[in-house]
């Protein structure tokens, strides 16, 4: 591959509320058995890109330690390899990153010490599968200096979460507005850029001596007339999870017989970090319809389209319904779960009742005291 990788992993998401309070949004977990991020390394993987950079900041604890090994993305190797940087104080600076462009440029070595022509950058908190190569082969064809990835959006769909794209016939960027209140255009930026590593050097320079931090508005927008920005269109699935609702809905899309196969089943493979624990058992009681169950996990009630992560359990005669249960939540008996995500290492008392009412998605964060499991 004649590219280099940079997954932009530090942001901070309010819209996440108390989900994000204890984790960075790439460290999310998503569809029983991953994080957010596993889904860029893997692209950058399946795509033989052999060296990213992660960059990471807000709440990284969680995030550093998944990445603690870069073998379950088949990163361990001599040349290339996978970087992770969080911020750092010196002499020339003491600030943490200030935005997208910022973290880039106090990690500019990383670009100025690599000899690959191109570099890719994506976020950390989308959910598809890419081959970067078929980018890269367009924003060549096109003579581009920056490539977008975009997709469009079903009608009806709010975009004013994401950053909105207008074209001419040629997909070339006439107009990109971040975040718009109200849009014509349903054609949105999914947080993937491709362009020469020396001209992505040139502009995270210039932004530095500038005192701008970020790469939508400090580059994509500001330079829009002035470079050739084109878009690439994605076509498979994709979505972001930088709401409670997006990430509700991404983890109910597994559910889908079609969404599943796509991601478990179908080459390329999606990869992360493997922890050994038994398969899910499931007692006399149990009855599962339409769940995705984690290994380690404990069924004694009644599960009914939701998503279970890892070390579950789940007491008898409880109904969890429509509900996604995180890593290592204890659910004691004759409880109620419905429309609710419960956070990890929760002890939900027996005879509780949580239910997200009048179409909300109800956060349960209880903290009762246990003993551990395992």
């Amino acid at each position: 591959m004649r590219a280099i990788g940079i997954i932009l992993a530090g942001g901070n998401n309010n819209k996440m509320k108390e989900l994000s309070y204890k984790r960075a949004i790439a460290a999310m977990p998503v569809a029983g058995s991953y994080r957010a991020i596993d889904f860029a390394l893997s692209n950058m993987t399946n795509s033989h890109i052999q060296k990213v950079a992660v960059l990471t900041q807000y709440n990284a604890k969680s995030l550093n330690e998944h990445l603690s090994s870069s073998k379950w993305w088949d990163f361990g190797r001599k040349q290339g390899g996978l970087y992770v940087f969080t911020p750092s104080i010196t002499a020339e600076n003491g600030f943490w990153y200030r935005g997208t462009a910022d973290s880039i440029a106090q990690n500019i070595s990383y670009l100025k010490n690599s000899h690959e022509p191109y570099v890719i950058i994506a976020a950390g908190d989308g959910v598809y599968k890419m081959d970067y190569n078929k980018v890269l082969e367009a924003h060549i064809e096109n003579k581009a200096d920056i490539t977008v990835v975009c997709k469009d959006m079903p009608e009806g769909t709010d975009v004013s979460r994401f950053g909105v794209v207008k074209t001419d016939e040629t997909g070339r960027i006439t107009d990109f507005v971040e975040k718009p209140m109200e849009s014509e255009s349903s054609t949105v930026s999914m947080g993937i850029y491709v362009l020469r590593r020396r001209l992505l050097i040139e502009l995270i320079e210039k932004c530095a001596a500038e005192d701008r931090y970020d790469i939508v508005n400090d580059i994509l927008i500001r330079y829009k007339n002035v470079k050739k920005i084109q878009v690439y269109k994605h076509e498979g699935y994709w979505n972001n999870i930088s709401t409670v609702e997006s990430y509700f809905d991404t983890n109910m899309d597994f559910l889908k017989p079609d969404v599943r196969n796509f991601f478990f089943k179908q080459y390329p493979d999606i990869y992360s970090k493997v922890d050994d624990f038994p398969p899910a058992k499931y007692n006399p009681g149990a009855n599962i319809k339409n769940s995705l169950i984690s290994s380690g996990c404990i069924i004694n009630g009644q599960v009914e389209n939701s998503v279970l992560f890892k070390k579950a359990y789940i007491g008898n005669n409880c109904v969890i319904k429509n509900s996604i249960i995180l890593n290592n939540v204890y659910i004691g008996d004759n409880s109620y779960i419905e429309n609710c995500i419960v956070e990890s290492r929760d002890t939900i008392r027996s005879n509780s009742r949580y239910v997200g009412e009048n179409g909300e998605i109800l956060i349960v964060t209880e903290k009762g005291e246990r003993y551990e499991r395992f």
